[in-house]
C-alpha cells in the first residue's frame, strides 16, 4: 500500500471512527480513499468539526439521508457534535433549504440516536462494522462480506 493510500485510508477510518478495510479493484474507492480522505480532508485550515458540520449541511441541502446518517453517527461517535447540536443544525438549516429537507436531518438525527440509545441500553458498542457495511452497500450494493 502506498503513503498516499495509507494516509487517506487512515484519516477516512478517523472521520468514520471505523475499521474500513483496503478495498482492491475499485476506481471509487480509489478515488475516495487517494484523494477525498488522502488530500482534502487532511489539509489543515478547518477542524474535524468544521468540516462535519459542512458536510453535513451539504448533504442536508442535497436530501441525502443516507449519508446524512452516516456523518451523524460519525459526529456522535467522535464527540464532535451533541445530539442537542445536531438538532439545532436542523432546526437552523430548516430556514436556508427548507422544511422537507431540514426534517430529513433531524428525522436522521433521531433515528440514530434512538440506535445508539437502545443498544447502549443493551450494553453494546455502537457497531461499527454494521456502520462499514451501510456506506459500502451504499455505494457498491455489496457488503463486505459479499465476494
Amino acid at each position: 500500500m502506498d503513503e498516499l493510500r495509507r494516509k487517506g485510508l487512515a484519516k477516512m477510518n478517523e472521520v468514520y471512527s471505523w475499521e474500513m478495510p483496503n478495498i482492491e479493484g475499485d476506481e471509487f474507492f480509489d478515488l475516495t480513499v487517494d484523494h477525498l480522505f488522502g488530500a482534502i480532508w487532511t489539509r489543515p485550515g478547518l477542524s474535524m468539526r468544521d468540516k462535519r458540520v459542512m458536510t453535513l449541511s451539504v448533504v442536508t441541502a442535497l436530501g441525502l439521508q443516507d449519508l446524512c446518517e452516516v456523518q451523524v453517527n460519525a459526529a456522535l461517535q467522535n464527540d464532535e457534535l451533541t445530539e442537542d447540536e445536531l438538532k439545532e443544525m436542523a432546526v437552523f438549516l430548516t430556514h436556508y433549504v427548507g422544511f422537507p429537507l431540514g426534517s430529513g436531518l433531524n428525522g436522521v438525527v433521531g433515528r440514530v440516536t434512538a440506535k445508539r440509545k437502545k443498544a447502549a441500553e443493551k450494553g453494546a458498542a455502537n457497531d461499527k462494522r454494521a456502520n462499514v457495511n451501510d456506506a459500502v452497500k451504499m455505494h457498491t450494493g455489496k457488503t463486505l462480506d459479499d465476494k
